[in-house]
């Protein structure tokens, strides 16, 4: 049986894309509490399902592929500019393939918009109505209003008209922004991304016996299977240390590890891999937010994923990203490398961050321990006990050092000079992502 949560979730995803949905309407239609129904909405505004806009209300939008995060839909360009609609309320689920600043005569700008696209433009009536004429929206920007006109007629087009008290220059910046935010969201691997499916996933039942583990250990060679319930609920994980010198009549829910550690598919696969070096353990279930089994990943699984996305082009800078762009390798001196201060590496007082610090010696160990072919890493502590202000423009020399060597632990010794003088020392511990 599925919660009143999850019938509410699928009853939404069930609306047509535009639909407006209110808390009262779900609860009724669904016979549930008004509080069960808020909840409900808000978990499907998590996963983009819907999409809440002050003084418009709740509407079912189209959940974006991956592939075109890019793109925004007009009710997110509400939220992003703090706009207010002055027409076409029933077109704000659909999604603007571009946006076109109107700093143009009109006739050239007709040469630019087309239908999906978003005029961002002041007072200039006429081009309000060439837009919507066009298949357009309009962002108007200033403040300013639209004539009654344009307003009928983006209604009967279904293209929103936004005003917003924003000027052109600043729009333009906020939403290139949102873009630029969501590019990065799209390189990020999520463990929903390389799951196995719970489709292809092979599973127990705690009333199973211990000789039907061995009859699909014997078929898959797997060590491991998570344990579910008949409403595919996961209740534990089998693994082959489980069974050793257990009677082939013992049924699985008396051996399993009950309550096992699992990840949820929005987790990023970097944040699943540091769980597994750190449990030592080889199979995780993934479960939604009932507890429902979804699928799983493995270890190898995980260690593809990072070596795949570290050959990826960036399209999308992180602060991380800037910093790892300064650093260099030094010739002839493995391990080694230098590095400028730019002022994106800055604090308030134009010395180089401790955050920026922190990206550094990270790198500079992960880059250390490849050399030694020692694979994929993360760091589990990193102390620095001994710092001095180095200044913007400053070149900075990393030396790390390894100190330590096991099968999953390795600690390092970091020293960082500038101007033949020592400005940082540091320790830190890399646990070894090893197949």
């Amino acid at each position: 049986m599925s919660t009143k949560h999850e019938q509410i979730l699928r009853y939404i995803e069930s609306l047509a894309v535009g639909e407006k949905i209110s808390v009262r309407q779900v609860a009724k239609a669904l016979e549930v509490s008004d509080g069960t129904a808020y909840r409900a909405i808000k978990e499907a505004e998590n996963q983009k399902l819907v999409n809440t806009i002050e003084r418009v209300g709740t509407i079912r939008i189209e959940k974006k592929k991956k592939e075109n995060i890019e793109r925004l839909t007009f009710a997110e360009v509400i939220n992003i500019v703090d706009g207010v609609v002055l027409g076409g309320r029933d077109g704000l689920h659909k999604t603007l393939t571009k946006f076109v600043v109107g700093a143009m005569q009109l006739e050239d700008m007709i040469r630019y918009i087309d239908a999906g696209s978003l005029l961002i433009v002041g007072n200039r009536l006429k081009a309000h109505e060439i837009a919507i004429k066009a298949g357009a929206a309009v962002l108007v920007t200033g403040g300013f209003d639209a004539t009654d006109e344009v307003k009928q007629l983006a209604d009967e087009m279904n293209l929103p008209v936004i005003s917003t008290s924003y000027d052109t220059f600043t729009v333009a910046t906020m939403l290139n922004r949102a873009i630029y935010d969501q590019l990065i969201e799209k390189e990020i691997l999520l463990v929903e991304d390389i799951l196995t499916t719970v489709a292809r996933t092979v599973t127990l039942s705690p009333e199973d016996s211990v000789d039907q583990f061995f009859e699909v250990n014997h078929q898959t060679s797997h060590s491991a299977y998570p344990v579910v319930e008949s409403n595919g609920k996961l209740v534990g994980i089998i693994t082959s240390r489980d069974v050793v010198s257990k009677p082939d009549v013992e049924i699985i829910g008396k051996v399993m590890t009950p309550d096992p550690i699992t990840v949820n598919g929005k987790m990023s696969v970097a944040s699943a891999g540091h769980s597994m070096i750190w449990e030592g353990i080889d199979l995780m279930p993934v479960v939604n937010d009932a507890g429902i089994l979804e699928g799983i990943i493995s270890r190898q699984d995980v260690l593809k994923a990072l070596q795949m996305t570290q050959r990826q082009p960036q399209q999308g800078e992180t602060i991380d990203d800037i910093v790892k762009n300064q650093m260099k390798a030094i010739a002839n001196a493995p391990g080694k490398i230098e590095f400028a201060v730019v002022p994106q590496m800055t604090n308030q007082f134009g010395s180089l961050s401790y955050g920026a610090m922190l990206t550094i010696l990270t790198e500079a160990g992960s880059r250390a321990i490849k050399i030694q072919k020692r694979g994929e890493s993360v760091p589990e502590n990193i102390t620095i006990y001994f710092i001095k202000q180095v200044q913007l423009g400053a070149s900075v020399t990393v030396e790390p050092k390894i100190i330590h060597l096991s099968r999953r632990f390795i600690k390092l010794e970091f020293e960082l000079l500038s101007n033949d003088g020592i400005v940082a020392k540091a320790m830190g511990t890399f646990q070894l992502f090893e197949k």
